[in-house]
């Protein structure tokens, strides 16, 4: 009887392992990296530190596991927000209000997870990296679909200054409460667009 329930407790890894990121996401965005133990998130969990451990190698580790999440969901709602776009003006809107609704969304973690990459470690600033890397190769694709005049050199300076406006502008962004995702993306748009928009 003991191990039949037990075997009915038992989560597969995967769904355990989003279930550890997704709480120690939560810690980490109250507490801060230094502040925060595998204790913490263990005894929220439910499982023992050691299984932390097991699952992610170091506090930096998972760490790394909370920003390689929240780029896998940020790389599927920008995708998903260009879906059946017809004009590059529509795909640039689209994807910058998904991406101030993504930062919304995560508004605790997501000044933490960019402050906090340094203190974290050389892993954590990577997957920064990665982020950025991430969102320019989306905006140079987008560019060289609809702006196809625009030589590959100039994609890419152009996808680096949105990605670098958009990172500052969502540091601005989560600590307001009077700026709608949709008014953000139209300050980015009224200061870049004017410049990419075919003649």
């Amino acid at each position: 009887m003991g191990p039949t329930r037990e075997r009915r407790r038992r989560m597969p890894r995967a769904e355990r392992e989003r279930q550890m990121v997704e709480v120690a996401e939560e810690i980490f965005a109250d507490r801060g990296f230094l502040a925060t133990s595998m204790d913490d998130v263990a005894g929220q969990v439910g499982v023992s530190k050691p299984m932390i451990y097991e699952y992610f190698g170091s506090k930096e580790g998972l760490f790394v596991a909370c920003i390689r999440s929240a780029r896998a969901e940020l790389l599927n709602v920008t995708l998903k927000s260009v879906e059946g776009v017809t004009s590059a003006e529509e795909a640039m809107r689209r994807g910058l209000t998904a991406f101030f609704e993504f930062t919304d969304s995560h508004r605790r973690s997501w000044k933490l997870l960019q402050a906090e990459a340094a203190v974290a470690g050389p892993g954590a600033v990577a997957e920064i990296e990665a982020v950025r890397q991430q969102q320019t190769a989306v905006n140079t694709r987008l560019f060289a679909s609809f702006l196809q005049d625009l030589a590959h050199n100039e994609r890419e300076a152009y996808a680096e200054m949105v990605v670098g406006a958009c990172e500052r502008l969502s540091l601005w962004y989560v600590q307001r409460d009077d700026v709608s995702a949709a008014a953000a993306a139209e300050l980015v748009m009224r200061m870049v667009w004017f410049g990419l928009r075919p003649d």
